[in-house]
C-alpha cells in the first residue's frame, strides 16, 4: 500500500474526475440499490434492493442477473466462507444456505420493532460487521455491532444515527464507518487480532447540502470513496481526509460503491430510485441502475463472511 504522502502526491495536489470511463453495468430501475460485494470466487457483484428484499448477483462477463428474493427488508448481502450468503435484515443476521433456504443466525434488537440492520462489511478474518437504525429516524437508536464467525455478537459503538459504509484500509489497521445523519465519516483503530476499535474521529466532514455520506469503499492507495445520496456523485478523499477526486453520476441518490472485476480495477456504484416522482427531484431515467467505471486505481478485494455451518449448526 503506498503511503498517505504517496497517495496524495500522484493526484498532483488537483481534483481529478473519473465520469470520462463512467457506463452502465446494470439498466434496472431498483428501488434501493445497496450494498455492492465481488465475490471473487465466482466473479460476480452481488448487491442488494433493500426495499425489495432482493439479492442480485450479477454476471459482468454476460450480463445475466440472478435474484433471490429474502421477503423481508434487508440491508446487505455477503458471501460465507463456506459457501451461501449472510444476509442483514429486519429479523437481524439471516443465513442462505446454496439451496437458497433462509434461516435466522443471529437475531438482533429484537425489542427494538422500528429498528433494521443496514450496510455490512466482513474483515479478513471473516468478523461481519453490520449495523441498525430507527426506521422512524429517532435520534441514537441505532448500533454498530461485530458478529465472530463463532456467532458471538459484540456491540461496538452505540448512539448510531444511521449506520452505513464500513471499510478497512490495506493493513487493517483502520476502520472507517459512516454515520449518515452525522454528516460524516469517522475512523478508529483497528485490531485486526481481536476486533477490537478504538480512538474514534471525525475523519471528514460533509455539508449536509452536498449529499449525505453512505456506502464506502477503500483503494489499495488507501484512498477512500464514498457515496454521497443526494448528491450525485463518489467522493475520494485520501487516507488523511482531502477530497482528490470525484466521479459524477447522472443521479442524485446514490448510494454505494465498491471495488471488483478482473484484477479488482473496476468500480460498482449501485443508485436508487424510491420516490423519484413524489418528492420534488426531477425525473431521472437512470435512477436505480447499478454504474461501473475504471478509475485507473485498484480496489482491495472484499472478504466473506466466516461462519461455518458445520462447527456451529442453526438452533431451530
Amino acid at each position: 500500500m503506498l503511503s498517505s504522502a504517496r497517495a496524495e502526491a500522484v493526484t498532483g495536489g488537483t481534483l481529478t474526475e473519473y465520469s470520462d470511463t463512467l457506463e452502465v453495468a446494470v439498466a434496472e430501475n431498483f428501488d434501493l440499490g445497496e450494498g455492492p460485494i465481488w465475490d471473487a470466487r465466482s466473479d460476480t457483484l452481488l448487491f442488494v434492493d433493500c426495499s425489495r428484499g432482493h439479492v442480485h448477483r450479477l454476471t459482468p462477463d454476460d450480463g445475466s442477473i440472478a435474484t433471490l428474493e429474502i421477503g423481508q427488508v434487508i440491508g446487505a448481502a455477503l458471501p460465507c466462507s463456506d459457501g451461501g450468503l449472510v444476509v442483514t435484515s429486519d429479523d437481524g443476521v439471516l443465513f442462505c444456505d446454496k439451496a437458497g433456504v433462509t434461516k435466522l443466525l443471529v437475531p438482533i434488537e429484537a425489542d427494538l420493532t422500528a429498528n433494521r440492520m443496514n450496510d455490512g462489511k466482513c474483515d479478513s478474518r471473516g468478523r461481519l460487521w453490520s449495523g441498525t437504525f430507527s426506521t422512524l429516524f429517532h435520534r441514537g437508536a441505532g448500533s454498530l455491532y461485530r458478529i465472530d464467525p463463532d456467532l458471538s455478537l459484540t456491540r461496538a459503538v452505540s448512539n448510531v444515527r444511521v449506520s452505513n459504509g464500513i471499510g478497512w484500509n490495506g493493513d487493517e489497521t483502520r476502520m472507517y464507518f459512516v454515520d449518515t445523519l452525522s454528516g460524516g465519516i469517522d475512523v478508529f483503530d483497528y485490531d485486526i487480532d481481536t476486533g477490537a476499535v478504538s480512538n474514534r474521529s471525525q475523519f471528514v466532514t460533509i455539508a449536509r447540502e452536498e449529499g449525505l455520506p453512505d456506502g464506502l469503499a477503500v483503494d489499495a492507495e488507501g484512498c477512500i470513496w464514498v457515496a454521497l445520496f443526494y448528491g450525485g456523485e463518489v467522493r475520494r478523499y485520501s487516507p488523511r481526509g482531502r477530497l482528490i477526486g470525484k466521479l459524477t453520476l447522472p443521479v442524485a441518490r446514490v448510494t454505494s460503491c465498491n471495488f471488483g472485476g478482473q484484477d479488482l480495477c473496476d468500480l460498482f456504484i449501485t443508485t436508487a430510485s424510491f420516490k423519484l416522482n413524489g418528492d420534488g427531484y426531477p425525473h431521472e431515467p437512470e435512477a436505480g441502475y447499478v454504474f461501473r467505471c475504471s478509475p485507473g486505481v485498484a480496489g482491495l478485494p472484499s472478504q466473506p463472511f466466516g461462519y461455518l455451518p458445520q462447527q456451529n449448526p442453526i438452533r431451530e
